[in-house]
């Protein structure tokens, strides 16, 4: 008698950082990403839960390479850990045939603050400056903050992680930085600062942009799933902002669809021409973009008819939860095309 066919035309893996225990109670229903594991069945896409941690790596490895892709939700640093152990795994089955969203190759060159540099010539870049070496940064930076205040950011992190607003203090040799995990600022020399600096040298860089002045007005997040949007995000944030008034009214992120009429201008330039300039300018293929990803938006100058500018201020790849209801649907439809392709 035959074994009944399976109704899934391919399997992926979702992967989250976790610890033993919750490997062994890993399932689709219990899962914070249950919405995307049922827009993939609905496709013909068997999702499975994998839950990864350095100490069990090998196990991971073997039930990556018996699935065709896998997704990865895993930030760049969490809990103190790195990941350059996940990023070496990935590699290696995506070198035997598994289709991996996001590649770490793929996360190097657009999930990486130094995005912010090498695009800063299209339409929603600004004068970033890169400094490999904390020498450089010494002695390129003064010049820099007598044009007005800027925000250092550390190649990679998350959740603020490494991010600082620096401004130049009109009677004081000082300077007052103002770390966006922090409430307050604080005076202290540049030589100072640079040495709080010097561990984000170690194995990367640091990207140097001005301070967009409406940044009190809120950060809008557009949701991409490959090269199309899949919502909106837009909250009013506390990072680096002074202003007692405005901290006041930072509040959660509210997300709406991809139909948000606030954002249609937006949504325009990123599908059809940010999201070309961005693969062209970094070489990386429309397949090869991430199921899930998004880029945050601060509010740049009005431009000469009255409407906004935007200035990026991140893109985010490696670990992009939570997202706008609708996007799992998105995800889930970019994720069976791709698979499509693959086979």
């Amino acid at each position: 008698m035959a074994e009944p066919q399976s109704p899934f035309l391919h399997s992926v893996a979702i992967l989250s950082r976790g610890d033993a225990v919750a490997r062994r109670d890993a399932t689709p229903q219990n899962s914070r990403f249950v919405q995307v594991f049922e827009a993939l069945a609905a496709l013909g896409v068997e999702a499975r839960p994998a839950i990864y941690d350095e100490s069990f790596a090998e196990d991971i490895r073997e039930q990556l390479l018996a699935v065709d892709g896998v997704l990865v939700w895993v930030n760049p640093i969490q809990d103190g850990r790195s990941r350059a152990g996940l990023d070496a795994l990935l590699r290696d089955v995506a070198a035997r045939g598994v289709w991996v969203s996001a590649h770490p190759d793929v996360i190097l060159k657009m999930g990486t603050k130094e995005v912010l540099y090498h695009t800063r010539s299209m339409g929603w870049g600004s004068d970033t400056a890169l400094y490999r070496t904390a020498e450089a940064m010494r002695a390129e930076l003064p010049p820099r903050l007598a044009t007005g205040s800027r925000v250092i950011k550390r190649n990679r992190g998350n959740g603020g992680q490494g991010v600082w607003k620096v401004e130049r203090l009109a009677t004081s040799p000082m300077i007052r930085v103002l770390d966006a995990t922090k409430d307050s600022s604080e005076e202290l020399t540049l030589d100072d600062f640079v040495r709080r600096c010097a561990e984000y040298f170690e194995n990367g860089s640091v990207v140097d942009q001005p301070f967009q002045p409406r940044l009190g007005e809120g950060v809008v997040r557009c949701y991409m799933a490959g090269d199309r949007c899949a919502g909106f995000g837009h909250h009013k944030v506390k990072a680096l902002i002074d202003a007692p008034a405005a901290r006041s009214e930072a509040g959660p992120r509210l997300y709406s669809s991809n139909a948000d009429p606030r954002f249609q201008r937006l949504r325009r330039l990123m599908e059809d021409e940010w999201t070309p300039q961005l693969t062209s300018l970094l070489n990386i293929a429309r397949g090869d973009l991430p199921m899930i990803w998004d880029a945050d938006f601060m509010l740049g100058p009005f431009l000469p008819d009255g409407t906004d500018s935007y200035v990026l201020g991140e893109i985010n790849v490696s670990s992009v939860h939570p997202y706008p209801d609708e996007a799992p649907a998105e995800i889930a439809k970019r994720v069976a095309d791709r698979l499509q392709r693959k086979l």
